[in-house]
């Protein structure tokens, strides 16, 4: 079997070299990271329950017409997906006040915010990924205004799809995080949602007690971090209810003799 080149390795996930030209294959780790990678440790079965969220929620955000690279999930780990030009932006959609956004202005955590807030941080760790405005984002050629209005349209239009869809399973949508890409057509680039929608990215709490079911389990020292993963897959039909093990591949292999 031939080993497969290795493109691109983050803290959470690893992308290789795809079996087509323009197409990737993303693999999701367990390393779980917090405070731009100073806090480090492993939820064992994160990748599996990352794989699975990210592709159902990706698989519906494709019905209704939102432009994704998700191709199609291969395994338990892996997805293959479509190669682009990420945009050195993460986006963030803010909810409810948590988080940076609670210690920046010293509003308080769980606050009902009047209206959607959308920040954009410039993605580099050795800054800290520090937070920009249009404005920074136009000076330095990081992304064009249409590109721009491209983004904010779909991040406006996936967190109204995803605060239903998460509200229609008793969990409160907090805030999460999005990153686009380019997918190039010759000379002309469009704007498609890229990398991961899963706990690791989004603020998810039940609605009914509040508990935290996604990665501030892991920021805070909570403990818990992967049944509240698994609640979540569950909620959304990706589990059978009173599953309470996530197989790993090696040992899912391993136990079917291959």
């Amino acid at each position: 079997m031939s080993r497969r080149r290795q493109i691109y390795e983050g803290k959470a996930k690893i992308l290789y070299e795809g079996p087509e030209p323009g197409t990737l294959i993303q693999y999701f780790k367990d390393d779980a990271t917090a405070f731009n990678a100073q806090k480090k440790g492993t939820i064992s079965g994160k990748g599996v329950l990352n794989n699975r969220i990210s592709e159902h929620v990706f698989t519906l955000l494709g019905h209704i017409g939102v432009p994704t690279h998700f191709i199609r999930r291969l395994n338990m780990r892996e997805q293959l997906i479509r190669q682009v030009e990420i945009v050195p932006i993460e986006v963030v959609i803010r909810n409810v006040a948590a988080g940076s956004l609670s210690k920046r202005l010293g509003i308080e955590e769980g606050t009902q915010l009047p209206r959607t807030i959308i920040e954009y941080y410039y993605k580099d760790d050795a800054l800290g990924d520090p937070l920009v405005s249009e404005e920074h984002i136009a000076c330095f050629g990081w992304a064009s205004q249409d590109e721009m209005h491209d983004i904010a349209d779909m991040a406006i239009r996936v967190n109204d799809f995803m605060s239903g869809l998460f509200a229609g399973v008793g969990i409160r949508l907090v805030d999460f995080k999005l990153e686009f890409g380019r997918i190039w057509d010759n000379d002309f680039a469009r704007i498609i949602l890229a990398d991961e929608i899963s706990p690791d990215g989004c603020r998810l709490w039940d609605m009914a007690s509040g508990e935290k079911l996604d990665k501030d389990r892991f920021r805070q020292d909570l403990g818990g971090e992967v049944e509240a993963y698994q609640e979540i897959a569950r909620r959304l039909g990706l589990l059978p209810d009173g599953e309470n093990t996530v197989l790993d591949m090696a040992e899912h292999r391993k136990n079917r003799g291959k």
